[in-house]
């Protein structure tokens, strides 16, 4: 998140407690072996049990975590994350990076706060690299209709939420009128078949998977 500030930080700063990597499938020894000479130990018991999709890695001197995401985000929803990685330099593209936040259920004061950032700092559907593509968004979401409804209340979240902050007028409004630019193009996308089959069941079924469940294997209901 912090790649993506401007030089002098972001509008809400918080603390940096761990690192997250992106690589695509097949290059999971590349990145241990990278990693382990970068004086990183690896969660043995955890990488072999998910290594295929999520590793982690530890660096003992001052504690840090470094989670190393294999060609999908696997948290509460999966979102692709490796197809794009050329797209920028440093850190995936800020779509997906705000997806990232976007899909998360039981959202923190932190994801609360990269989200503000991220919209505030960044153009919605600008039309340029420094732009965040509200149109991928839009389709990956008429796609998944969990995602959707994921990513909705996120932001209605978000957007009631910010009233917390002591921003100035004009930098708040600046938030909710990207937010509602954000979510208008969501809506707007021409939904698929099994979006529609699915928004049919609603919130009977959770339609969510919780991290832990992710770490242990499990799949969405």
């Amino acid at each position: 998140m912090y790649l993506q500030s401007p030089p002098g930080g972001p509008l809400l700063p918080r603390p940096i407690n761990d690192i997250d990597l992106v690589t695509k499938r097949g290059a999971r020894t590349a990145v241990t072996v990278m990693l382990l000479a970068a004086g990183y130990a690896p969660d043995q018991m955890f990488n072999a049990l998910h290594g295929s999709r999520r590793l982690l890695f530890y660096e003992k001197a001052r504690g840090h975590k470094l989670d190393v995401f294999v060609g999908e985000f696997s948290m509460c929803h999966q979102v692709p994350i490796a197809d794009r990685l050329e797209r920028e330099a440093l850190t995936i593209p800020l779509a997906e990076l705000l997806m990232t936040k976007l899909q998360v259920v039981e959202l923190t004061e932190r994801d609360q706060r990269d989200i503000y950032n991220l919209v505030f700092h960044h153009d919605v559907d600008a039309g340029d690299v420094g732009s965040i593509e509200a149109g991928y968004l839009a389709d990956l979401c008429a796609r998944d209709w969990g995602l959707w409804r994921t990513a909705k209340a996120t932001i209605e979240r978000c957007k009631a939420n910010l009233s917390d902050y002591s921003l100035e007028p004009a930098d708040a409004f600046l938030i909710v009128e990207r937010l509602d630019l954000l979510w208008a193009r969501i809506e707007a996308a021409p939904k698929t078949a099994r979006w529609r089959l699915r928004s049919r069941v609603g919130d009977r079924v959770r339609w969510y998977d919780e991290p832990e469940e992710q770490q242990g294997g499990g799949s969405k209901t």
